[in-house]
């Protein structure tokens, strides 16, 4: 615990040197120390920013400790193109340490309520937000996470949707910023020929599962290798969402999404250690 707490600060404040970010002289705590603090409630309290922030003062982790609201506060002045760049730092782990060039493509949901709780939802209250999970066979009712990673699991791109967005059309939102001569395996969702074409014209190969009825279907062994290789990214959302709370506690959508954020930049940490 020590080691990792260590490692995602040093991250961080290398991170925020690397990018000339600079901290007003008179900030009683670095962004660094807030960036920590928010990943280390991910990492080992269920995203509690209460309970990491007293644990990082107690331990003299972080001596200075702001208060609960001053610390809420600083921590949604983070922009989030800051936290965009940081995985984007995290994602250069990924591309040196994936010398074959896999990676995987998927989506999975995350429940802002029950849904007999839709009505009093405060942080999302649009039609929009109401999803099917396919796997489960139950409909609920909040976001959707569309997750490029490598094959170690390592978060390479990421978006947010509404739970009713689907996969196909979120294929068109990807940007890809994979080296050349990469290979993009998904499910059959993600079976769309037109992308498929245009990213293999930029030496990137989309692989996703083949329908029953596809006019470009794999031999035996590329099928077979091809459906094995997509179920890595299954195990790292169950990793990931393990990780939740039973309810992700936000008063916002901002901070909503931020926790979750928060869940998967962690990862992406600690499995670049790995």
């Amino acid at each position: 615990m020590e080691l990792e707490i260590i490692t995602i600060y040093c991250r961080c404040d290398d991170f925020l040197i690397s990018s000339g970010y600079q901290d007003d002289p008179q900030t009683k705590m670095s962004t660094a120390e807030i960036m920590t603090t928010a990943l280390t409630a991910a990492a080992f309290f269920a995203g509690d920013h209460e309970k990491s922030r007293c644990f990082l003062k107690e331990h003299d982790y972080i001596p200075d400790m702001l208060s609960k609201s001053q610390f809420s506060r600083r921590l949604h002045r983070i922009p989030e193109s800051l936290w965009r760049a940081f995985m984007e730092l995290n994602a250069q782990a990924a591309h040196a340490f994936n010398p074959l060039k896999t990676y995987l493509i998927d989506s999975f949901p995350v429940p802002v309520c029950h849904n007999i709780r839709i009505k009093n939802s405060r942080i999302y209250q649009e039609e929009e937000f109401r999803g099917y999970n396919a796997s489960k066979k139950v409909y609920f009712y909040g976001l959707k996470v569309h997750l490029l990673i490598s094959e170690s699991g390592i978060p390479v791109e990421l978006f947010f949707s509404p739970g009713a967005y689907s996969d196909i059309s979120s294929l068109y939102d990807f940007t890809f910023p994979l080296p050349e001569g990469s290979y993009v395996h998904g499910d059959k969702a993600y079976n769309i020929h037109d992308i498929e074409d245009d990213l293999k014209n930029g030496g990137i190969h989309l692989m996703p599962v083949r329908k029953k009825n596809s006019k470009r279907k794999y031999d035996f062994f590329t099928e077979r290798g091809t459906g094995y290789i997509r179920k890595r990214i299954e195990s790292v959302f169950s990793v990931i969402t393990q990780r939740f709370p039973r309810h992700i506690h936000a008063v916002t959508h901002r901070g909503f999404e931020l926790k979750i954020l928060m869940f998967i930049l962690v990862y992406g940490i600690q499995a670049s250690i790995l």
